[in-house]
Order: structure tokens, then C-alpha cells, then sequence
């Protein structure tokens, strides 16, 4: 049984004019991205400014999902710490507040080595006992995960099913396949979304898919059929705002572009600060490609 299949968004996290998390405006989104059609939601990740919420803030944004999600797709909770306690505490409120499964990454702020790594998701997941999401993200984290350490997580780590892999390099997605044909991988990189699912990769955890949901569950569909000429029109369209998942400022771009579509962006946390106005063309630009071949 698949856990993580298709296209599963990276939810940002909507700030009122005072700077509260804006669980209205969180729940409009949501049910946007169900009505789209897509398969999941991540609470509480990059995307959603975890590292700027507390946790009365992450109990929050999780449940305003889960209401809106209504059970009819996973909510996935990102409870990515730096040490074992801390990130059972995360993952027990998560469940608490209607998480379905868990992603995390390894150990923040710590380089450790395999057995470090794997006795830290070990720790986390038995005690969470909710199916989980390995997450690399060596840019982010400085630690790399090579695909026989995560194999090494999937035979040793009971409960955890999948992998975000973020790593850039599409070469990882069979590799992995090969190590581990039980675990599922999910594309973390919007910049190579239709080459990591014809690699195989089962689902996307995906920033653009904040701005355009249907387009990315057309293109995963069009993959999966196997009608890769048109598969390729949808993702020449996406390609220009996926390529600004891979910079800094990655929330601050695909908030703008939420704004800019109808659905509800907003401001950003210090320590991020809005776009410039070179930035903003940039953005503009993007937004432009993704709307070709749309009526008005």
C-alpha cells in the first residue's frame, strides 16, 4: 500500500496583519489543492517556516490542515529537530492535532555519521508510530544521505516508508529504487520533477504545487500514463517557478505567487524579508510562462 503516491504540497503558512498564523486563510488554500485533486499535505516544512513557528504555532497550522483535509488525503507533519526528544515531542503534538505520518530530516545542527543517523530516525519513528518520510536535503542540512544509507533506514527502521529525496541528482531516485524496491521516493526538487518520476519516483512533496495544483497533478498524471509530449508542455510551464525551489528565498517566491494567483500568500518571518523589486520581476516572468496557453 502506497503512503505518499502523487503530488502532495508543501504548505505555506498564511500570516494575518497582526503576524498570527492565519488558520482561515490556511484552510482556503487546502481546500484548494483538494479541489485540484491533490494527494497529500505537508504541515510544517521548509515551505511552511517551521523554523519560525512555535510549537503552539506548528500545533496549530496542523490541525487547521487536518480539518480542512477532512481525512481524505495524509497530512504529514514535518517535525525535523535536532535531537531525538525533541523531535518525538513535535511528532506527538503533530498526531495529536490530526497527523497522519511524519517527514523529517536527519539530525539539524549535528553531522553524524550512519549509525548516528539511523539510531536518530530509529528513535524518532518507534516512539511516533506514525508512518514516516525520511527527507535528504544535504544544501539545507550539510548532511548527505547516499542511497545505501537510506536503504540502510529502510531495512532498519520500522515505520518508515519513504523518502523525499533532495539531493538534485535524479541518478539517486533509481539507485535508491534498486537498494530499497520497498520504499517509496518522493521528488524534493522542483526543478526535476518529470525526470525524477520517469526514474520512478512515486510522488512529488512540491513548493509549486502552493501556486499551481492542477498543473502539477496533470503532469504527474501525463507521467504516469506515459504521454510524455504533453507531459513536457506542462512542465515547460512549470519549470521557470520551480527553479526558485532551489534558492534562499524560496518561500518569499512561491508566497508572491500564491498572491498572485487568487490563493492567500502573505508576508513572510523575520528572518526572511519580502522580494526586491528585481526579484518581483523575476517572479512576474515565471508567472507569465505558467500562464501560457491559459484562457483568460
Amino acid at each position: 500500500m502506497a503512503h505518499f503516491e502523487g503530488i502532495i504540497p508543501a504548505v505555506t503558512t498564511p500570516f494575518d496583519a497582526s503576524g498570527a498564523v492565519d488558520e482561515a486563510a490556511l484552510e482556503r488554500n487546502v481546500a484548494a489543492y483538494l479541489d485540484a485533486g491533490v494527494h497529500g499535505l505537508v504541515a510544517n516544512g521548509t515551505m511552511g517556516e517551521a523554523g519560525s513557528l512555535s510549537a503552539q504555532e506548528r500545533r496549530a497550522v496542523v490541525a487547521a490542515i487536518a480539518r480542512a483535509a477532512g481525512g481524505r488525503v495524509p497530512v504529514i507533519a514535518g517535525v525535523s529537530a535536532a535531537t531525538p526528544a525533541a523531535a518525538i515531542d513535535l511528532a506527538a503534538d503533530a498526531a495529536q492535532a490530526g497527523a497522519t505520518a511524519l517527514m523529517m530530516l536527519p539530525p539539524l545542527g549535528y553531522h553524524g555519521d550512519a549509525d548516528e543517523i539511523a539510531a536518530f530516525y530509529g528513535a524518532v519513528v518507534e516512539a511516533a508510530g506514525l508512518p514516516a518520510m525520511a527527507y535528504n536535503n544535504p544544501a539545507s542540512t550539510g548532511t548527505d544521505m547516499p542511497p545505501a544509507l537510506i536503504a540502510r533506514l529502510a531495512r532498519d527502521v520500522d515505520g518508515l516508508v519513504a523518502i523525499k529525496e533532495c539531493s538534485g541528482d535524479v541518478r539517486r531516485i533509481p539507485a535508491i529504487i534498486a537498494l530499497a524496491p520497498e520504499l517509496e521516493v518522493l521528488v524534493g526538487g522542483d526543478d526535476w520533477a518529470l525526470e525524477g518520476f520517469c526514474a520512478g519516483a512515486t510522488g512529488w512533496v512540491t513548493g509549486v504545487a502552493d501556486v499551481a495544483p492542477r498543473e502539477c497533478v496533470e503532469l504527474w498524471e501525463r507521467c504516469r500514463a506515459g504521454e510524455l509530449d504533453a507531459a513536457r508542455e506542462v512542465y515547460r510551464r512549470l519549470l521557470p517557478l520551480g527553479r526558485f525551489d532551489m534558492t534562499p528565498k524560496l518561500v518569499q517566491y512561491f508566497k508572491g505567487a500564491m498572491d498572485d494567483v487568487g490563493l492567500t500568500g502573505g508576508p513572510v518571518r523575520p528572518p526572511r524579508l519580502p522580494l526586491t523589486t528585481g526579484e518581483r520581476e523575476e517572479l512576474l516572468t515565471a508567472l507569465a510562462v505558467l500562464r501560457e496557453g491559459v484562457p483568460a
